[in-house]
């Protein structure tokens, strides 16, 4: 994400939207009641009866939309704000839906910025500058090919070596490492780092032909062996560590050491709290060190309170995303908990 432009007497904000993990940023800054004013395309307003609305033409635009319903479309790359128009040349008090895509401008006009939306504007800049991270986890039968975003993990593509895999016709297995070689210069980004996993010798195998094919890609590929191949061995890897020299940066990395950290303390009986109740309570005691919340529980009103009075007392917020696994595991014990300073009784 850019900011181009901040002007906080009137509570705006212009960005612009620069890869789809701003998208999913842009979903968790935005909130009912936002005035969001955006380039978009509408029917012109039809001056005679005669003519029918349908065949008007659609024109471009810019409008201020109070957004009324917020859906993010990974699958689509759209950011979708429902609302009612309140500025434009023309309909307002009309609804109109506004599909921000890469490379919209946005601005957000908020009536008060909170702390934490803006924690999230300075995150999803410094996160437009950190690499993301591209996996290939494969065993002799298949390889998934994912990619790390900051909304969670990304299956890319998924191939078998006999078959049919994911977007693959039947394929014979002497094509096996070619495709995948093939499928990773396709989506490969430039320095995004490769890392290769999985059990067994398939792995170095794919990197052999792959330093053949494409120096430049798997030269400095990294690779590690699991136990599992597929989007579990790239769990795995995470959850173990290992690799950290590559991974301890990235954000799904982050969510899952503290999430398994959470996990790991429950099952000793130390200082944790999880559940709203129990972190509410040790969040009014000051015993917070690191919260963790869904992030499909921060709208809430009084989850956002917790947030703001631990970071108050100088403790750390981390907003764990529902799509990865670490958020699914979050979600299992009530979407919100906490590591403590102390153990409370």
């Amino acid at each position: 994400m850019r900011v181009l432009h901040q002007d906080r007497g009137a509570g705006e904000i212009k960005m612009m939207i620069e890869t789809l993990d701003d998208l999913w940023h842009l979903y968790n800054i935005i909130d009912e009641g936002d005035m969001i004013i955006s380039v978009t395309f509408r029917r012109e307003e039809v001056k005679s009866d005669k003519i029918r609305a349908e065949r008007a033409e659609k024109k471009r635009m810019v409008l201020g939309v109070r957004a009324e319903k917020i859906e993010f479309h990974e699958t689509e790359s759209r950011l979708r704000i429902l609302g009612v128009i309140e500025e434009g040349p023309q309909d307002v008090g009309s609804y109109h839906t506004l599909n921000l895509a890469e490379g919209d401008v946005v601005t957000v006009r908020k009536t008060e910025w909170s702390p934490l939306k803006l924690e999230r504007v300075r995150r999803s800049v410094e996160d437009a500058r950190r690499p993301k991270l591209m996996y290939v986890a494969l065993d002799n039968d298949e390889a998934v090919i994912a990619v790390a975003r900051q909304f969670g993990m990304q299956e890319v593509a998924r191939i078998c070596s006999s078959g049919s895999g994911k977007m693959y016709e039947q394929k014979c297995h002497d094509d096996f490492y070619p495709e995948i070689v093939d499928k990773v210069r396709q989506s490969a980004e430039p320095g995004v780092p490769l890392v290769i996993l999985g059990p067994g010798f398939a792995k170095e195998a794919l990197v052999t032909l792959g330093k053949e094919k494409e120096p430049e890609l798997f030269g400095k590929a990294f690779v590690y062996h699991t136990g599992q191949s597929g989007m579990a061995g790239i769990q795995e890897l995470m959850k173990a560590g290992m690799g950290s020299e590559v991974v301890q940066d990235s954000r799904a990395a982050q969510e899952t050491k503290a999430v398994e950290t959470v996990l790991e303390q429950i099952a000793k009986d130390g200082p944790v709290a999880y559940g709203p109740a129990d972190v509410e309570k040790a969040t009014m005691a000051g015993a917070v060190d690191t919260l963790l919340v869904l992030d499909t529980e921060v709208r809430k009103e009084n989850v956002e309170g917790m947030m703001t009075a631990v970071e108050s007392g100088r403790g750390n917020v981390l907003v764990v995303s529902e799509r990865f696994e670490a958020g699914k595991k979050l979600e299992a014990i009530g979407g919100i908990a906490a590591l403590l300073r102390y153990k409370l009784s």
